[in-house]
C-alpha cells in the first residue's frame, strides 16, 4: 500500500470511531479509520438492543458501517494494527501493520464459496465461542468489509478454498506488510474491555458451567445469535430461573477497580426484560448493592422492568459455587435484612464492569505505539475533562468513547462528535501556522 497523507487517523472501528470519522469527512478533510479487527462494527454490532428505547442494535451500527465504506473521504484500513507513532512538525508519521488475510480483497466479492467448502469448523469468538465458523470466512453476516479472512492457526492448507474460489482471490503467499500514515491528528477510540471472569475467584473464576458473562447473553438474545434462543451452555437446557449478580467487577477494591462502570445497571434490566419477552415463564432476579439509573427514562425504564415481574433483590453475592447438576448455587447477604441465604438458579450472568481496551497501541510489550499518560483508573488521562474532554495531553491526539472512561452508546457518539469538532480546530489551527510558516520563509 502506498503511504497516505491524510488529515485524521482514527484508532477504532468501533462506534465512536465510526462517528469521528464520519464527522471529519463530512467536513472535507481525509480521514483514515484503522481497525485491528478483519471488520469494523465494534462491541456494539454484536449486541441486541440498546436501552431504554430497545431498537435494534445492528439496525443503528450497519447503516454507519456502510457509510464508513462508501465516504469517499474515509480510507477504511481493516485487519491492521499502529507499530508506532513518531511525532514531527507539522503532524505525526504512523506505521501501519497489515495483517494477511490470505485473501486479495481487491478482488474478493464475498461469495463465501470458500466458507462453504472449508472442512475446518472453530469455535466463533463473535458469539463468544458459542456457535462456529470456518477457518475461513467472511466475519459475520453485516460485517465491513464483506471480505473472507483466513485463520493460518487452524488452516490445513488443503487448497480447497483456493480450488472454488470464482475469482482466484485466495492468496497463501501473503505475509505481513507495513506501510506509513502521515496524519495532522490522532483520534484514539480504542474501546473497552470487561474485567476478566478469572478476576472472581468467588463467583467461580470462569470455571463454573451456567455462570456467564453479559456478552454472551447478548449473543443469546441477539437475533443474529448462534442459538436463536436463550439456553444454559452448560447443557443446553432452557432456564426457568436466571439471576443477575451487579458490581461483579466494578466498585471493588480487591481488583482495584473502585469506580462505578455506569453501564452494568442498564444493561443487566435491558436483559432481564428481553428475557422475560423470550422466556415469560422463567425467573428472573436481579442482586445488587444499588441501582444506578443516571440518563434520560432510565429511571422509568427500570420501573417497567419491576412491572414486568424482574425481581430486584438488595445484597451482595459472597460467592457462586454449582450443585451436581450444574446449577449455580448463589450465597447473598441480603442488606436490607442482615441475612445471608443461599439460592439455586439455572443460570447466572455476572454484571462485569468497563475497564481499558487491553489495545497494544497502549500497553503490552516492550514499547508503546502511542505514548499517552494514563489516569488512576487506567484509561487515558483528560487533564481539562470539564472544558475539553476529549483533548489529551499531547497536542494533536484526542480521545474518545470509552478509551476516556465507562460510558453508554449515547454518551460514546456525542463524546466521538465531540472529538471530531476538536480535532478539526486543531487540523485547521495546525493547517494555518504551517502556511503562515511558508509565507515568512519565502517573504
Amino acid at each position: 500500500m502506498d503511504n497516505l497523507r491524510i488529515d485524521a487517523l482514527i484508532i477504532g472501528g468501533g462506534i465512536a470511531g465510526m462517528q469521528s470519522a464520519l464527522d471529519l469527512a463530512d467536513q472535507g478533510f481525509q480521514v483514515a479509520l484503522v481497525e485491528r479487527e478483519p471488520s469494523i462494527g465494534g462491541r456494539m454490532i454484536t449486541l441486541s438492543k440498546v436501552f431504554p428505547t430497545l431498537d435494534c442494535c445492528s439496525c443503528i451500527t450497519t447503516p454507519k458501517m456502510s457509510a464508513v465504506a462508501h465516504h469517499p473521504n474515509i480510507h477504511l484500513l481493516t485487519y491492521c494494527e499502529v507499530q508506532s507513532v513518531r511525532e514531527h512538525g507539522t503532524g505525526f508519521d504512523i506505521s501501519i501493520l497489515q495483517k494477511p488475510r490470505y485473501v486479495d480483497v481487491s478482488k474478493c466479492t464475498g461469495c463465501r464459496d470458500c466458507e462453504y467448502e472449508c472442512p475446518i469448523t472453530v469455535p466463533s469468538p463473535f458469539d463468544r465461542n458459542l456457535g462456529a465458523y470456518r477457518a475461513i470466512r467472511v466475519p459475520f453476516s453485516t460485517a465491513v468489509p464483506q471480505k473472507a479472512v483466513l485463520d493460518p492457526e487452524y488452516c490445513l492448507w488443503c487448497g480447497k478454498c483456493e480450488q472454488v474460489c470464482p475469482v482466484e482471490a485466495i492468496d497463501f503467499t501473503q505475509q505481513p506488510e507495513t506501510f506509513n500514515i502521515e496524519a495532522a491528528s490522532i483520534v484514539m477510540a480504542t474501546g473497552f474491555d470487561l474485567t476478566p471472569m478469572e478476576t472472581k475467584k468467588e463467583y467461580g473464576a470462569g470455571k463454573l458451567h451456567n455462570v456467564i458473562d453479559p456478552l454472551m447473553m447478548e449473543r443469546f438474545l441477539a437475533p443474529t445469535g448462534p442459538y436463536g434462543r436463550v439456553l444454559r451452555p452448560g447443557d443446553g437446557k432452557e432456564p426457568t430461573s436466571i439471576a443477575y449478580v451487579q458490581c461483579a467487577g466494578s466498585r471493588d477494591e480487591t481488583l482495584n477497580i473502585t469506580y462505578c462502570s455506569r453501564v452494568c445497571c442498564m444493561y443487566a434490566i435491558k436483559q432481564a426484560m428481553l428475557i422475560s419477552g423470550a422466556l415469560p415463564m422463567a425467573e428472573i432476579t436481579i442482586y445488587y448493592m444499588d441501582i444506578r439509573t443516571f440518563g434520560k427514562g432510565y429511571e422509568q425504564f427500570y420501573q417497567n422492568a419491576k412491572a414486568m415481574g424482574v425481581e430486584f433483590v438488595r445484597g451482595k453475592v459472597a460467592s457462586i459455587k454449582e450443585d451436581s447438576d450444574q446449577n449455580p448455587i448463589v450465597k447473598v447477604e441480603m442488606t436490607d435484612i442482615g441475612e445471608i441465604v443461599e439460592r439455586t438458579h439455572d443460570l447466572v450472568v455476572l454484571s462485569q464492569g468497563i475497564i481499558p481496551a487491553s489495545s497494544p497501541i497502549l500497553r503490552g510489550g516492550s514499547t508503546q505505539a502511542v505514548s499517552l499518560p494514563l489516569g488512576s483508573d487506567g484509561f487515558i488521562y483528560v487533564p481539562a475533562p470539564d472544558s475539553a474532554p476529549c483533548v489529551t495531553e499531547r497536542a494533536g491526539i484526542f480521545v474518545t468513547g470509552t478509551a476516556m472512561g465507562p460510558m453508554d452508546i449515547v454518551d460514546s457518539i456525542i463524546s466521538a462528535s465531540a472529538a471530531a469538532a476538536e480535532a478539526s480546530a486543531y487540523i485547521r489551527e495546525n493547517g494555518n501556522r504551517v502556511e503562515a510558516h511558508k509565507e515568512a520563509l519565502y517573504a
